[in-house]
């Protein structure tokens, strides 16, 4: 799992994501899927990067907090700690690890919209983590139908 993280027209908005995946080895690509239903995906569509994250389970509260609440009603920002990075995107303090990622193309995946990155910067892993799943985050009540 995923937080992803963007901003446009002075708006930040940040979701959790269980769609991601590498696309390519030469050049690096990575393809994140945003549900068009998101608060996150609309704010996106004005996006030129996005910033995903990647968290610790020390730190399934702040997935919990990007899966649970819709940035439509609640500033998930105002609840956790973050710092404005590459691309003045949000950038979350307790990640584990993150990249940056101009978006490259959008594309239709059904009820979700493909954005395609070219990762730019970031900050890899110190160590090996046991990484938030699925299976950590099945129980939450999404802040949006998918």
């Amino acid at each position: 799992m995923f937080v992803v993280t963007t901003q446009a027209n002075g708006i930040t908005a940040g979701c959790l994501v269980g769609f991601a995946c590498q696309a390519s080895i030469h050049p690096p690509r990575f393809l994140v899927g945003l549900s068009t239903q998101n608060h996150t995906y609309r704010v996106a569509a004005e996006a030129t990067h996005l910033a995903v994250h990647v968290f610790d389970i020390e730190h399934i509260d702040v997935a919990e907090l990007f899966g649970s609440y819709t940035g439509d009603q609640t500033d998930k920002f105002a609840r956790c700690r973050w710092h404005v990075g590459p691309a003045q995107l949000p950038i979350l303090d307790d990640a584990a690890a993150w990249f940056v990622g101009k978006i490259l193309h959008r594309f239709a995946l059904g009820d979700h919209v493909g954005h395609l990155l070219q990762p730019l910067d970031g900050d890899p892993p110190a160590e090996l983590e046991q990484w938030v799943s699925f299976s950590d985050v099945r129980m939450l009540e999404p802040g949006h139908e998918a």
